[in-house]
């Protein structure tokens, strides 16, 4: 068992007296992929959103990598390897594909105001090896035909491919994914499960992802938490999950488990 790259310990969230979260303890293990399900409502991006900073916890921590980070402001989690994507798509439709890729790149940029006027020197230099990197990434995800394109005229499913591109920019070593595959069709489903797996197996990230769709949370996780209104109700291997009667009770109702 390897060791967690990320520990949730007793993390509770209260809105004006609303718990939308409560003592929900979780490990994320390096090099794995962990998917947080749950019916609408029951808590999942309230989670991922303590994770990425954008609210702070009532109660409990969080480490990442051996740190804490829930008192961090939002900014520092790009420097340590945490990247999101979002439900909603969170790209620059006016920009290109380069362009939006490379804003992911700017955690890495070192350069000062005076250097990046002149672009010279250690700016050109990290300009010229930023871009390279870029169109790995462009390759990686098999989007070079479109990568001049502003990125607001491709399709859904190219969409979401060049906000996973951002993500991967920011090299992270925990990928947080937010329903990426709503609203795609079959196949480019298919896709986007191919491209996580090959981001676990090729380049090593951790990879935690809220998802609906419940055949690739069992063909490519690692291991799964169900959440339902607010609390953790299972956590494990896929085949244990789904065979766990609170689960299906919390998917399907009281009456499927009875039927």
């Amino acid at each position: 068992m390897s060791a967690p790259i990320l520990e949730l310990r007793d993390v509770g969230k209260r809105f004006s007296g609303i718990e939308a979260l409560s003592g929900v303890s979780l490990s994320v293990e390096q090099g794995k992929i962990c998917s947080v399900i749950g019916p609408n409502g029951a808590g999942k991006t309230t989670l991922f959103n303590l994770v990425s900073r954008l609210i702070e916890p009532s109660s409990g921590e969080i480490h990442f990598d051996g740190a804490a980070i829930h008192r961090l402001p939002a900014y520092r989690l790009a420097g340590l390897g945490i990247a999101r994507t979002f439900q909603n798509l969170a790209i620059f439709k006016h920009e290109t594909v380069i362009d939006n890729i490379l804003i992911g790149m700017h955690s890495h940029m070192r350069s000062g105001v005076f250097t990046a006027a002149l672009f010279e020197g250690r700016t050109r230099s990290e300009e010229i090896a930023a871009r390279e990197e870029v169109e790995e990434i462009i390759e990686f995800l098999e989007i070079e035909s479109v990568r001049n394109l502003p990125a607001g005229t491709l399709s859904y499913g190219l969409q979401k491919r060049v906000e996973l591109g951002r993500a991967l920019a920011i090299r992270p070593k925990l990928l947080m994914l937010d329903e990426m595959v709503s609203g795609m069709n079959q196949e480019e489903t298919e896709d986007i499960a191919r491209f996580i797996l090959d981001v676990r197996e090729e380049r090593g990230v951790t990879v935690m992802m809220i998802e609906h769709e419940m055949g690739i949370v069992m063909d490519i996780s690692d291991h799964v938490c169900v959440l339902n209104f607010g609390r953790k109700i299972a956590d494990g291997a896929p085949g244990e999950v789904a065979a766990n009667a609170e689960v299906v009770a919390a998917y399907l109702g009281e009456d499927a488990i009875a039927s």
